[in-house]
């Protein structure tokens, strides 16, 4: 069954495009890593042209942050001051991705950008975690332990600077997490991705944050971050659609969700391996798609307008007369949204407690 969403103006399988948001949100919840780097292609494969699936994704994005970022919040496991520090360098890194997003959208060159820059980055973290995922492997079955250092330290290190981060126990330059901030933020703005499989790694091995601190804090600079993309793409191009979001946004919370307690109960480091050839394909797939298959445009007439549903007639308005307003509602659907859920899986975890102590009385 498809509907017409009023801002891409296109038709797309609204129902499918809720499994893979929810097959997503499993796999973003099982790994601990964004979902955007896949979800987006998936949109684009769906038909929804690559300039509205970035922004619509970041959207996404966004709600899944704010879900996760709360409930790390009620843990108190997240580091503000560090994470606000990232903020400050992603803020600047997305007003650079977006004015460089803007030089090839008015170039007619962005659609191949965004697909380039997938089918490498695709395939350099695929193979990446693949050959570390076959190597894990090996050394369990030839019971190798491997010692890792706590710390490496890089240039990085010695910029000027310091400051002392209490929460994390660190003490390093400011200007460490504002440099991966800036390079996230630029990736963000480009791709549509929350960029955690870059400051994840980046927060673990640069950074040296405690392990315990890292998913929390992650998703609370995605937040803002997300937040930026979705009102500079709602703003300079009216190119979230509210119909979309709503769907992704349910999809994934409820699948990451999903994906946390399957994560509690089996062990995702033996999974690394069938994600990264998961990632590797999606990769093949997007350059087949760029370089490869026949394109066929679609054109809907203008009078496919007049029969737009009283709703999608008000995002339709909304956005041409108001954008920023427009970009606004888009982030307050992704809190009510975030939120809710974060309170919603907690109120269900205490209930599911206080039943196992009554039982046990």
């Amino acid at each position: 069954m498809e509907y017409f969403l009023p801002i891409a103006e296109v038709y797309v399988n609204l129902p499918l495009i809720f499994i893979l948001s929810l097959v997503v949100g499993v796999l973003s919840g099982l790994f601990g890593v964004g979902g955007g780097f896949l979800m987006t292609p998936f949109l684009i494969f769906l038909g929804v042209p690559p300039a509205y699936a970035v922004p619509n994704e970041a959207n996404n994005i966004l709600g899944t942050s704010i879900s996760g970022s709360t409930t790390h919040y009620l843990k108190g496991t997240l580091d503000y001051k560090m994470g606000f520090m990232i903020v400050i360098g992603g803020a600047a890194g997305t007003i650079l991705g977006i004015i460089t997003f803007s030089y090839f959208q008015d170039i007619g060159k962005i659609n191949i950008v965004i697909s380039l820059s997938y089918m490498y980055i695709l395939a350099i973290i695929g193979t990446i975690m693949l050959v570390q995922g076959v190597t894990e492997i090996d050394r369990a079955r030839r019971k190798i332990v491997v010692r890792k250092k706590l710390h490496y330290h890089y240039w990085i290190h010695g910029l000027p600077f310091r400051m002392r981060f209490k929460k994390s126990k660190l003490y390093e330059s400011a200007f460490t997490p504002i440099i991966i901030g800036l390079v996230v933020g630029f990736i963000a703005a480009i791709m549509g991705v929350g960029g955690a499989f870059i400051l994840v790694p980046a927060m673990i091995y640069i950074i040296g944050m405690p392990t315990k601190l890292i998913p929390g804090t992650s998703l609370f600079v995605t937040i803002f971050v997300s937040a930026i993309v979705t009102v500079l793409h709602a703003f300079n191009y009216g190119s979230i659609d509210l119909l979309l979001v709503m769907i992704l946004i349910c999809g994934s919370i409820l699948g990451v969700q999903i994906g946390q307690k399957v994560g509690e109960r089996f062990d995702s480091s033996q999974f690394k391996t069938i994600l990264a050839v998961l990632l590797l394909l999606v990769g093949i797939a997007i350059a087949y798609d760029a370089f490869f298959a026949e394109k066929t445009l679609e054109v809907v007439s203008n009078n496919g307008a007049k029969t737009l549903s009283p709703f999608a007639k008000f995002i339709k308005d909304i956005s041409i007369n108001v954008p920023v307003l427009y970009g606004m509602l888009s982030i307050l659907l992704a809190l009510i949204l975030g939120v809710g859920a974060a309170i919603l899986r907690r109120f269900f975890s205490n209930l599911r407690k206080n039943m196992k102590v009554a039982k046990s009385k």
